[in-house]
């Protein structure tokens, strides 16, 4: 967790600046404690949108941070100050994760923390984003990219979806997702890192999928199969994927087998259930098919996640 620092300069767009203050810099103590101690670090006082705003500190201070944030900025048609380039880059060089926010990502370009890596930006700056920097491997379709100590995320709203994948991996599942209810956004949106993100509920009730959902996820503890969500939805399985990829972006059982990762965390960061017992209440069915999608998805085995997140960073309440 540790400290935070904004790195802001004239231009930054203020939703994406405010987004991250909001995240990282309200008293959430009642949700974890300690969360983190935020810096807002700028060469003097910038222009945000329509708003004037004093840094805490300068840029320099962005090599004491343990994450970095770059939001937006309005200007990528012109190269970033080379200031704010020079210090993201030191920051990182010093062991600083660094994260973009929307248009941001031409900050981390242009510090060539990007050079070899997968990212994304907004969906209307993806294409001037690869063509000014072909060493980066844009991608236009996903909400945000984490690629371990740099990551990237999209425009507007999937800015939050990347702040809550930050929380996710600092606190646990647990916390984001009373984080996101305090918020009152969704814990997880469909998007590019599977182990974290899940497919929301559709908004419009009319929608053929709307009560399949939660049919399902309550129901977690079943070995459900595309044929049994087809005939839930009284539609053919062939329809059935087509409406979810639509819906969702992904396919049935994708969507179903992240709900039942999804839960494993939850259970695994809230309860002192054996393996065995989580295994039947996600339908993953045994301890040892638990273990084998957990770990190709998560990345460590289910008992190393507990571990790390209920002994040191869940708080009961």
């Amino acid at each position: 967790m540790g400290t935070v620092a904004l790195a802001v300069t004239d231009g930054m767009l203020h939703f994406e600046l405010s987004l991250a203050c909001e995240v990282f810099g309200a008293d959430l103590t009642g949700i974890a404690d300690p969360w983190y101690r935020v810096a807002v670090c700028g060469s003097g006082a910038v222009r945000v949108g329509r708003f004037r705003l004093e840094p805490d500190c300068g840029l320099d201070e962005l090599a004491y941070a343990d994450t970095v944030i770059v939001p937006g900025w309005v200007d990528v048609d012109e190269e970033p100050p080379a200031d704010l380039v020079d210090a993201v880059r030191a920051a990182h060089e010093a062991g600083a994760r660094v994260a973009s926010l929307c248009t941001g990502a031409f900050v981390l370009a242009a510090a060539g923390l990007l050079d070899g890596r997968r990212a994304t930006t907004h969906w209307a700056h993806t294409e001037a984003l690869a063509a000014r920097y072909p060493l980066v491997e844009v991608d236009p379709d996903v909400l945000y990219v984490d690629d371990g100590s740099v990551l990237t995320s999209a425009g507007k709203a999937a800015a939050m979806d990347l702040c809550l994948h930050l929380v996710r991996l600092d606190h646990g599942s647990a916390v984001a997702n009373r984080l996101a209810r305090r918020l009152v956004v969704p814990p997880h949106r469909a998007g590019g890192q599977a182990q974290y993100v899940t497919a929301p509920v559709p908004a419009q009730d009319d929608h053929p999928l709307a009560e399949l959902f939660s049919w399902a996820i309550e129901r977690l503890d079943h070995a459900l199969t595309v044929e049994d969500l087809a005939r839930q939805a009284n539609m053919s399985s062939r329809n059935l994927g087509r409406h979810f990829r639509s819906a969702a972006g992904t396919t049935p059982l994708r969507w179903l087998l992240t709900q039942r990762i999804r839960h494993a965390q939850e259970l695994l960061e809230t309860t002192d259930d054996s393996i065995d017992a989580i295994a039947a209440a996600t339908g993953m069915g045994t301890a040892t098919t638990l273990r084998r999608h957990f770990n190709r998805t998560i990345g460590v085995p289910p008992d190393t996640y507990r571990r790390t997140f209920r002994s040191s960073r869940f708080r009961a309440r």
